[in-house]
């Protein structure tokens, strides 16, 4: 794409950076703290495309300065000068073209999600058993995988099986505070929604045969309290909402299984269930539950109005089939498969150990190139639209 095309785009982008800027040097900014969050993530955004801009008209000046010097005459008849002014020219024309990819892919429409933190779920599947210690695994890998990241995790609710594994899990995974949105966590995680099956002897079985199971993994963008305000303000109204309390089950501590701290949140107009019992608190079981519904209904009400969405979201789990899956964990074979992707490789155990980057980057670089694919054929029905008129 063209220098001019670029500055077309860019122009409004600049004007919008510039405004935030000003709001965020606006004292009283941060007496409302989901406008500097939604302002911090917007600005955090433009600014690594403006700097991605600059760093692009800096290479195109040194380029042409470059060339000039590598003009015939310009080294003074000097031949190592002359060849290495032709090696720096080289240099430059494919750092530009680099450069000039990484702006047009930051340029395209994007998943306006990808700053967000998520919630992340993880259920058994089939498999009985084998599938919750699986479901146990899983959680270990992502937690390590969002460590490596500098990320934080925190259960929010879990179900723990007979022998251990987890039947299902809900976590929430953040991201450090003043992160760039293409280093959210959603634009890595949300790769993992699906079923993944894994293929091993269990821990069950005598005989010594390999046995295929399924684990469900559901990833949504976290709601915020502008979300909330903004979206859910009617849908998160008390009458909307039955909030239960019982005792809690299974271990925890002294006064889990003493008194009624469990709480069950039910969202009627949708018959959304959530329960949660990991905290001692009542009131801190109750802000997991909303916090986790909230996110629940806004992921619904986008699937309701964005066919995209709904298409992004059909894509995700809603039945553990063994059929139905996204990546295959062979045991005998030491191998991980992502089944979207074609990508293979013979390093599960560094994988369950939270080595998820070439994964992911496999996973990112798919969605990348279609992203580009659809804004050139944008482009391209925009110019003929225009030469049609």
């Amino acid at each position: 794409m063209s220098t001019a095309d670029h500055d077309d785009r860019l122009a409004p982008l600049r004007l919008e950076h510039a405004r935030l800027q000003e709001a965020m040097a606006e004292p009283t900014l941060h007496d409302d703290p989901a406008r500097a969050r939604r302002i911090g993530r917007r600005y955090a955004e433009l600014d690594t495309v403006l700097s991605t801009a600059a760093q692009v008209e800096a290479t195109a000046a040194d380029l042409e300065a470059a060339r000039e010097l590598a003009e015939p005459g310009a080294a003074g008849g000097d031949e190592e000068l002359a060849a290495e002014l032709a090696a720096e020219t080289e240099q430059l024309t494919a750092r530009l073209e680099q450069e000039r990819e990484r702006l047009e892919d930051l340029l395209a429409p994007r998943d306006a999600d990808d700053a967000r933190d998520v919630i992340l779920e993880i259920r058994a599947g089939a498999g009985g058993e084998e599938s919750a210690l699986f479901a146990a695994e899983m959680l270990r890998m992502y937690r390590a995988y969002a460590e490596s990241k500098g990320w934080r995790v925190e259960v929010l609710a879990s179900a723990d099986s007979d022998l251990g594994g987890l039947k299902d899990v809900i976590a929430a995974i953040g991201s450090r505070s003043g992160a760039a949105p293409a280093d959210g966590v959603y634009a890595h995680l949300k790769y993992e929604a699906g079923v993944h099956r894994v293929q091993r002897v269990p821990v069950t079985e005598s005989a010594g045969r390999i046995h295929t199971s399924a684990v469900g993994v559901l990833v949504l963008p976290e709601a915020d309290e502008t979300d909330e305000a903004e979206v859910l303000a009617e849908a998160m109204a008390p009458a909307n909402l039955r909030i239960d309390v019982f005792r809690s089950s299974g271990p925890g501590g002294q006064s889990v299984n003493t008194t009624d701290s469990a709480v069950r949140v039910t969202h009627l107009p949708t018959g959304i269930v959530v329960s949660c019992q990991d905290q001692k608190s009542q009131l801190q079981n109750r802000d997991q539950a909303l916090r986790i519904l909230r996110t629940r209904l806004l992921d619904a009400r986008r699937a309701e109005q964005e066919e995209q969405s709904s298409a992004a979201r059909r894509s995700q789990v809603r039945t553990v089939d063994r059929s139905e899956r996204i990546r295959t964990y062979n045991f005998p074979e030491s191998r991980v498969a992502d089944h979207r992707t074609g990508y293979k490789a013979g390093n599960l155990a560094q994988v369950l150990a939270g080595d998820l980057d070439d994964l992911i980057a496999a996973s990112r670089e798919a969605e990348r190139a279609a992203r580009l694919a659809d804004s050139q054929r944008s482009a391209e029905t925009e110019t003929e639209s225009g030469v049609a008129r």
